[in-house]
């Protein structure tokens, strides 16, 4: 049998295929990139245990657990647990702390299904702290420069280029702005966060001690940043992607509408796909109205309505670039102007996308 391991790093370096033999409702909480759950107990059943436990003792909450987990219920989730162990030999599993549930899991595994199967010491807690002091020992001993810039000058398309970019909207899967909503949800804040230190832990173990990171707000949608890594971004040098109006018009163009409504069509079919898509899109404009202020906010929703409406009757997205150029001009730029004239100290280079990416590329190499 392989040994039970609390070599963490390794896990996350090489991508282990993990079991979270944990609750439901704790896996929902926050889990690994990757990870199955195929829990001892279902969300009900370890309630009953927890209850029991606080009145009667361990000893009682144990015996209540093996009557609650028995028969068929018991057979099939050590089959389940089997079928994993067979498809990942190299794997492990794990519980909260890496006490009695993983445990208990190992023992049945091998009892009713002839498998030893190791587990994480010190389970879900111990791998969590070691992810968080993963992030924290970056922020205390690497180098870091923003990417900043107006809307829709392509800052994610910059740091895609780059080897050592963090790319958080990413990680959040959202976009950062107030039209940045994806199709697909957002990660739990807990995910988000462990997704972000995998991320870090690899690069650093490739040798990168450098890292780009676009200049956001304190929430990403609705995953917040690590503390610590946004008070740097205060503070940390910048530099400045620029484009022209129709460059960043066009862009918006193609993320906001294009590629948008496609990845609503694909996740819900052309009709159903495309009224929702034009919903997103009049919900996240209606979500700024206060600060358009209401005679602008109804003007860029008529414009809107009417670039849906030609868009849905014949494909075509020309008129879509009224509202953008509109809110480009009139809402964003002012906020980013104000922005960039209050972090100007920071900024140490400027250019157009080309430019900002070699010379973040020769940023990168030197010591």
């Amino acid at each position: 049998m392989r040994e039970n391991t609390s070599n963490y790093r390794e896990i996350f370096l090489n991508d282990t295929p993990m079991m979270d033999a944990r609750a439901p409702v704790e896996f929902h909480k926050g889990a690994f990139p990757g990870v199955l759950n195929l829990p001892l107990m279902n969300d009900i059943e370890r309630q009953k245990v927890g209850t029991c436990y606080k009145q009667h003792g361990q000893q009682a909450a144990i015996e209540l657990g093996h009557q609650l987990v028995a028969g068929q219920i018991k057979a099939e989730r050590v089959e389940a647990w089997a079928a994993f162990a067979r498809a990942n030999p190299d794997g492990y599993l794990y519980c909260f702390r890496g006490g009695l549930r993983s445990q208990i899991v190992q023992q049945w595994l091998k009892r009713e299904a002839g498998i030893d199967y190791p587990r994480v010491i010190g389970g879900y807690k111990a791998m969590r702290t070691f992810l968080l002091e993963t992030t924290q020992q970056a922020v205390a001993q690497c180098d870091f420069v923003l990417i900043g810039g107006l809307t829709g000058t392509g800052k994610t398309e910059a740091l895609s280029q780059l080897a050592n970019g963090l790319d958080l909207e990413g990680h959040a899967n959202h976009r950062g702005s107030s039209f940045g909503k994806r199709v697909t949800g957002q990660p739990a804040q807990i995910d988000f966060e462990n997704r972000l230190a995998v991320d870090i832990l690899k690069k650093r173990a490739a040798g990168i001690e450098r890292f780009v990171l676009e200049d956001e707000g304190r929430t990403v949608g609705s995953c917040s940043q690590p503390l610590e890594l946004y008070q740097g971004m205060q503070h940390y040098p910048m530099v400045w992607l620029e484009d022209s109006l129709e460059g960043r018009v066009e862009r918006i163009l193609r993320d906001y509408v294009i590629d948008l409504c496609a990845e609503f069509i694909a996740e819900h079919g052309d009709e159903h796909g495309f009224v929702r898509f034009a919903e997103r899109l009049q919900q996240s404009l209606a979500n700024i109205l206060k600060r358009l202020g209401g005679e602008r906010y109804q003007r860029l929703a008529t414009i809107m309505q009417g670039a849906l409406l030609e868009q849905q009757r014949s494909g075509a997205v020309e008129l879509h670039r009224g509202w953008i150029e509109v809110l480009l001009k009139d809402y964003y730029d002012p906020m980013y102007a104000f922005q960039r004239e209050s972090k100007d100290g920071r900024i140490e280079f400027s250019g157009e996308q080309p430019d900002v990416v070699a010379y973040l590329q020769e940023r990168a190499k030197r010591q």
